[in-house]
Formats: structure tokens, C-alpha cells, sequence
């Protein structure tokens, strides 16, 4: 997305970026420390094609970005997006990270993964 200059005029908007490369790249890890906390990495793709959520595992809090909302998930409508892999990687590598934890999404309240997984209409069977 950073290397295309027409990504935004795809999605309807009248935008042209400047094209870069990214510096760096962050893959999924079971630990990143970051000025001295300790985060896993998790890799959730379907949303967007390169999304990430990052686990503060003693605080037990995950910042989840566009991927797991209260009473909802990401959209994948958009370019790049993908239904299936949007709501396997929840059901793999979100949910099993316990009830307790906390979820602080890209906007938007602030949920739990256990009320997500209780009540959720996207995470239902």
C-alpha cells in the first residue's frame, strides 16, 4: 500500500500518495520488546493484507487494530480484504488468548476477548 501511489483512488477517494519503502517490517514473533515491554506479534491478515495486533502479555491487553471490535470486526470489502482469513485468524490466534484479556481496537470502545466470544455476531458458529 505504501508502494502504490494510486492505492487511496482504488478505494473512491481522490488521493495520490508519494510512493516509499518501508524501513523496516514487523512479522509475527512471540516477542517484540518495545522501550522495555514485552509484546507478541500476532499476524491477523483480512482486514487488510498486512495486519498485526500486538499482545501485552503481562498486562494481558491487545491492541487489535481493525480486527476485533465491540460487536463487530474488521471490514473486508475493501482491496486486500478476505472474509475467511479475517475470522480464522481470530478463531486461531485472538480467542485463544484468554477471556480476560482486554482488547483496546483501532477505534471504538474497548471490549474483552470473553464478551467478544459470548456475544459476538461475526464469532458465532
Amino acid at each position: 500500500m505504501l508502494t502504490d501511489p494510486l492505492f487511496f483512488r482504488k478505494l473512491g477517494f481522490g488521493w495520490e500518495i508519494e510512493p516509499v519503502e518501508a524501513d523496516f517490517l514487523i512479522e509475527e514473533t512471540d516477542s517484540l520488546v518495545i522501550e522495555g515491554n514485552d509484546f507478541q506479534v500476532l499476524y491477523v491478515p483480512g482486514h487488510c493484507p498486512g495486519s498485526l495486533c500486538f499482545f501485552h502479555k503481562k498486562e494481558r491487553i491487545l491492541f487489535g487494530g481493525d480486527v476485533l471490535f465491540a460487536g463487530a470486526v474488521g471490514r473486508w470489502d475493501l482491496p486486500g480484504g478476505d472474509r475467511d482469513l479475517l475470522l480464522n485468524g481470530i478463531a486461531q490466534k485472538v480467542i485463544p488468548l484468554g477471556d480476560d484479556v482486554k482488547v483496546l481496537p483501532g477505534h471504538g470502545p474497548a471490549t474483552t476477548i470473553g464478551v467478544e466470544r459470548r456475544t459476538n455476531p461475526f464469532l458465532q458458529p
